[in-house]
């Protein structure tokens, strides 16, 4: 049978009423005169973020948030995108992140199903946010915040002891929108225990270092944001970049002394690809954490020998706060790159398991779709009840994810359950092929999908990326993965491109390159 169970994390074995404003008091205060966020010139002590939290606080009880009040938050990375976080929960609130590349009329739709009454944007999207202001019925109050930080013009009130407000454990903290790539986005509801859960989970299995000195280029109003907290309590430092530009991510390492950081797969890629990590002073780092996606074995030894033995895989969903499963830094420094591509075991506190379509425990080594059950599992999707039962069928989050577990209870995920190609009746997995793809020298990243095909059902089709200075040689390359992987495998097509598409989240779009295959077909793009 297989499942992975995992004694809870003692903090969590029973109900706490620990919510997220206790432990962001817990944080502010312990720490006062040390360096809490460092973004370009700014430098913030934990007293100065404290206060601010507290005047924001104050700022948006005045605009009427308080227990269940949904405020929606649109801006660049700035310390501001996690204060006013900070000071949503302190109040009760419920927060939403909007993604900056989303069209208006996504940002319309996530708006009106979180039922925000406050929407908070700088300066510069000032016009932008009176249009929603406009649009959204829910919408009472626009809150526009100096891109340069601080308080908006007339907010300037003393600060007040902070307070971790009225919120519960079971009451909304963290309402936040799926990125949309297989239809209307989903507003994932998450309560205060779940983010608390998810705070332990990384204090407790997430190798994070003594003293953080945490990099973040990724939006702080979504994922990238779940690193703040444990960085505050361990009296660490957030250094907030804006974007990913491999370059100066590099320097800031370096002249920073970062010793931590998360990033997907496509952007260590780069780091490999476009600049030469040799170069810089990388001798802080201590933990890169990858997610979103696994990585090609070859291309993870690659950065293992060329950045250092600092990587660990972490294999989550927004459905469970990012809690799931860890391959810690110890276990990436093998020989044997079948290994690498496994995401490791169960965090601290979850329960995994492998099942059919049935609902059946799988037997080791077959692949099942994976289910979890922890304290950081979502309450459900707002206004959405159908979904919701099924994602949660049997007390079990129900991730989509396809995956086996070996005899040592390591597991590898193989797919999305949507995106398996059925072939002449066989199952193929997409990232089994892509593992293959980019094991060959002329290749930096690929993404496979399935296409119509009368004969066989779907043919698998491939898209790839040439690593700067080399050519694909398409029959070589297919006659690499017939090698690799058997002929069943081998694409029928490869398009060579010069980059591929993603999401707002920085995920590969396969939904982007499936639809002109099947815009025809009367299957529907999945």
């Amino acid at each position: 049978m297989s499942h992975v169970d995992v004694p809870s994390a003692p903090a969590a074995a029973a109900s706490s009423g620990v919510t997220l404003g206790d432990l962001i008091v817990q944080a502010l205060t312990r720490h006062s005169a040390s360096e809490a966020f460092v973004a370009g010139d700014r430098r913030l002590t934990y007293t100065q973020v404290g206060d601010l939290v507290s005047l924001y606080t104050a700022a948006l009880a005045r605009r009427g948030v308080g227990r269940g009040v949904g405020v929606a938050m649109l801006g660049p990375n700035t310390p501001e995108s996690w204060i006013i976080q900070a000071a949503t929960y302190l109040t009760g609130g419920r927060f939403t992140g909007l993604q900056a590349l989303a069209s208006v009329e996504d940002h319309i739709v996530v708006c009106e199903d979180a039922q925000a009454t406050v929407l908070v944007v700088t300066d510069a999207l000032e016009e932008h946010g009176r249009h929603l202001l406009a649009a959204v019925g829910s919408l009472r109050h626009l809150l526009v915040v100096p891109a340069a930080g601080g308080l908006p013009e007339g907010e300037s009130h003393a600060a007040r002891p902070l307070d971790p407000g009225p919120a519960t454990e079971t009451d909304v903290a963290w309402l936040q929108y799926t990125g949309g790539t297989t239809g209307r986005p989903k507003g994932v509801m998450q309560p205060h225990r779940s983010m608390v859960q998810m705070v332990y989970a990384q204090l407790a299995d997430f190798e994070q270092p003594h003293l953080p000195r945490y990099l973040a280029s990724a939006p702080l109003t979504h994922a990238a944001g779940l690193g703040v907290l444990p960085t505050l309590l361990r009296g660490g430092t957030v250094v907030i970049e804006q974007g990913f530009d491999p370059g100066r991510f590099l320097d800031i390492i370096d002249t920073e002394r970062i010793n931590c950081l998360s990033g997907l797969p496509t952007m260590i890629y780069t780091l490999l690809d476009h600049e030469r990590p040799e170069t810089r002073d990388l001798s802080s780092l201590e933990v890169i954490w990858y997610a979103t996606g696994p990585m090609s074995p070859v291309r993870l030894a690659e950065a293992r020998e060329r950045i250092g033995p600092v990587f660990a895989q972490i294999y989550g969903q927004t459905e469970s706060t990012g809690i799931g499963t860890i391959l810690p830094k110890a276990a990436h420094r093998t020989t044997n790159l079948e290994r690498l591509a496994s995401c490791g075991r169960p965090v601290v506190g979850n329960r995994i398991r492998l099942i059919d379509d049935d609902g059946h425990d799988v037997r080791p080594g077959e692949v099942g779709e994976i289910v979890m059950r922890n304290r950081g599992v979502m309450l459900g999707y707002r206004n959405l009840p159908e979904e919701t039962a099924a994602a949660l069928e049997g007390g079990w989050l129900h991730t989509g994810d396809l995956a086996r577990q070996d005899d040592e209870g390591l597991l590898y995920i193989v797919d999305r359950k949507k995106d398996m190609i059925i072939s002449g009746g066989f199952n193929i997995y997409a990232s089994e092929v892509e593992a293959a793809l980019t094991g060959h020298p002329s290749v930096g990243s690929a993404a496979v999908i399935g296409v119509p095909d009368d004969r066989w059902g779907e043919s698998v089709t491939a898209f790839v990326v040439a690593r700067p200075g080399q050519q694909v040689d398409i029959r070589a390359l297919q006659g690499f993965v017939k090698q690799v992987k058997g002929s069943m495998y081998a694409p029928k097509q490869v398009v060579v491109v010069d980059a591929l598409p993603q999401t707002a989240v920085g995920k590969v779009d396969k939904k982007a390159l499936r639809a002109p295959y099947w815009r025809d077909s009367t299957r529907n793009v999945h």
